[in-house]
């Protein structure tokens, strides 16, 4: 069900609004997860290196499809907060064709390419070919993902953040019964966890495509959604590229990141790929307050109420802080269960632990700067977020390099890279936020 964001109380708004946020994309993840749980548990070391070697490059493609949702996804929002409901419906009709496009060449190009990709970022040869195989299952079904998390993003930019959740939780679900089925059963491997997200994946947007179609009159299109107005197509490209390219060039600091960590061998790969399912799933309800502000924001910004739109900024920053200092200490309390959720090798285990111990103490860093790119989506001044977001991914790529590489230390040692890229992040938006709420009188216009 849509819900109008521009009157009502905020905060309680904001919080049922994030809530199914967080649950969807912690489901979305457990796809992958699950994935590495079991392959390490039922197939070995080698293969969980192989997913999590891989993983970098699919979450990238992928962030970069779902930035183009997100950008798309605030046009909604400001079309529905200001009530224009025939250009809404053009919006929408005009991104679901390009991001189809855009998704089915990117898919079938890295699928092609999966290989010499890998061979790049210096993946041990051993698992080369199982990492490849992975690789080209999830991007054959990058289509799926693209129109299930169009859908998403657009019911979300008009309000209804339940439904798609309702969707990804059945397919979730499914997809952990198919990964024991096929992999812990079967044994097929990495391909049986790889199909098994394919599947599902195709059935959430399946699902999500038949609520629309059923259940929201505004978003019935028909034959609508033939239409490509290529003046709102420009707008959608420029939203959406730059809000790509920002939620990509994090993922790209970890893809060099991934590259230093697999110089340091299997066992270091092993811990890396552990480490970072568990910070994701830490990491993800800041992302995912961050995008709650800034649907909440794009509405009133549509409708005129600014008043209203720095307010939505303030609780969401309280939330933020609240949520990273309790995420910090449940990690640092129970580093070791979580990291033996994903293997028994007690060589990455003792990697695993003190990696996630020392990430612990900083989570209330992302969770400022999360906030803060969130007050600029949400106001629609997405060159902040992205020049921000590649400021992070600089700084975090030449820390690494000189701790691995030029100071000779070891894995447990990257978190300050993580801190580094932060604290540059931090240098840049608050002088930038400050000098925006200064000059509009603390308001968004």
């Amino acid at each position: 069900m849509t819900k109008d964001m521009t009157k009502g109380p905020i905060f309680s708004q904001l919080v049922r609004f994030t809530v199914p946020l967080i649950l969807g994309n912690l489901l979305q993840m457990t796809y992958n997860a699950v994935d590495s749980m079991i392959v390490g548990r039922f197939v070995g070391k080698e293969a969980l290196a192989a997913v999590g070697t891989s993983n970098p490059l699919m979450t990238l493609v992928l962030l970069f499809t779902n930035g183009i949702c997100l950008g798309a996804g605030i046009l909604v929002s400001f079309h529905f907060g200001a009530k224009e409901e025939e250009v809404l419906k053009r919006q929408v009709s005009t991104g679901m064709g390009a991001g189809i496009v855009f998704s089915a060449v990117v898919g079938l190009v890295i699928a092609v390419l999966a290989k010499p990709v890998l061979s790049l970022l210096r993946v041990d040869p051993s698992i080369l070919t199982q990492a490849s195989l992975y690789l080209r299952i999830i991007m054959m079904g990058l289509l799926f993902s693209f129109i299930y998390n169009y859908l998403a993003s657009v019911l979300r930019a008009m309000g209804d953040s339940r439904s798609p959740l309702i969707f990804l939780a059945i397919s979730a679900c499914l997809n952990i019964a198919g990964d024991l089925l096929l992999v812990a059963g079967l044994k097929l491997g990495i391909f049986g966890a790889a199909l098994s997200t394919f599947l599902c994946e195709a059935l959430s947007a399946a699902l999500c495509w038949i609520y629309v179609y059923r259940k929201v009159a505004l978003l019935r299109l028909g034959r609508g959604w033939l239409i490509m107005d290529f003046g709102l197509l420009r707008t959608t490209l420029s939203y959406g590229i730059v809000s790509a390219l920002q939620q990509s060039t994090v993922q790209m600091g970890k893809l060099f990141v991934q590259a230093f960590v697999n110089t340091l061998g299997v066992t270091s790969t092993a811990a890396f790929n552990a480490v970072n399912r568990t910070d994701d799933y830490a990491i993800v309800p800041e992302q995912n307050i961050a995008h709650a502000v800034s649907s909440m924001m794009a509405q009133n910004v549509g409708a005129g109420k600014k008043e209203r739109v720095t307010r939505s900024f303030a609780w969401g920053m309280v939330l933020e802080l609240g949520y990273g200092i309790g995420a910090g200490i449940v990690l640092f309390s129970l580093a070791q269960p979580l990291i033996r959720l994903f293997t028994t090798d007690p060589e990455v285990i003792r990697e695993g632990v003190g990696y996630l111990r020392l990430m612990a103490f900083m989570y209330p860093a992302p969770a400022i700067t999360n906030g803060i790119q969130g007050y600029f989506r949400g106001i629609g001044d997405l060159k902040i977020t992205l020049i921000s977001s590649f400021l992070n991914m600089f700084v975090r790529v030449i820390a690494c390099y000189l701790l691995i590489f030029q100071m000779g230390m070891r894995f447990e040692v990257i978190p300050w890279s993580y801190l580094a890229g932060w604290a540059a992040m931090c240098l840049f938006e608050i002088p930038c936020l400050l000098h925006r709420m200064m000059k509009m009188g603390a308001t968004a216009v």
